[in-house]
């Protein structure tokens, strides 16, 4: 049986560097889309740019490793 790791007492620049890496990351995200997907569609109704932007959202989450960039903040190590 697997037990997970014991609670970390002290304080680990890791959290702070993988919030900092994270919040980067969807920014220049944020930006790209704002930059090439916006103008496509800014003319679309409302209703139909509201998928585009769903799937946008949604979408990162599939380009970054978030699973492995949380393990790596916790343990310090990029396997889960």
């Amino acid at each position: 049986m697997n037990r997970p790791p014991p609670i970390r007492r002290e304080p680990t620049w890791r959290i702070p560097a993988g919030v900092l890496g994270l919040l980067a990351v969807l920014l220049g995200y944020g930006a790209v889309v704002a930059w090439f997907v916006a103008p496509w569609i800014a003319a679309w109704p409302a209703l139909a740019q509201t998928p585009v932007y769903v799937l946008l959202g949604v979408g990162w989450l599939w380009a970054m490793p978030v699973r492995q960039l949380l393990a790596w903040m916790e343990t310090g190590r990029w396997k889960t």
